[in-house]
């Protein structure tokens, strides 16, 4: 009896594999990364040790990676920027993005290229300079 149900359990595993209704075509699809948002008032903190990147403290924990792409003349040294979000208060995108940031001929815009949440590890590996 135990023979039997183990062979009908086979023949059944066997023929739902083969015809593919066991599994859908959602479930051989990868995972969809979550998208990483930030609002531009949850900015806290700014800090650059180049004129290409700009890592942005977004609430308590969070740093975001902004690459620029070309040179934002003197954002490593200045005390004071401004993100701004085309087309509407959040960033997801560089193409959301732009920082403005004082110059001695005036404000400089400087197009954002990327956008990114650093992991924990890549937050503390960041130099002291680098740190907001």
């Amino acid at each position: 009896m135990i023979w039997k149900n183990a062979l009908i359990a086979a023949a059944v595993g066997t023929l739902t594999a083969s015809t593919g209704i066991a599994k859908s075509p959602e479930a051989d699809k990868p995972a969809k990364p979550r998208s990483q948002c930030f609002w531009t008032n949850q900015v806290n903190n700014f800090a650059s040790n180049d004129n290409r990147i700009v890592n942005l403290r977004i609430g308590v924990s969070e740093v975001y990676q902004l690459e620029m792409f070309g040179r934002c003349l003197d954002v490593d040294w200045t005390h004071n920027i401004a993100v701004v979000s085309r087309g509407g208060s959040h960033i997801c995108s560089g193409l959301d993005a732009e920082i403005i940031a004082p110059s001695p001929i005036g404000s400089q815009r400087c197009p954002v290229k990327s956008v990114r949440k650093l992991t924990e590890a890549e937050i503390k590996a960041l130099p002291k300079a680098a740190r907001p």
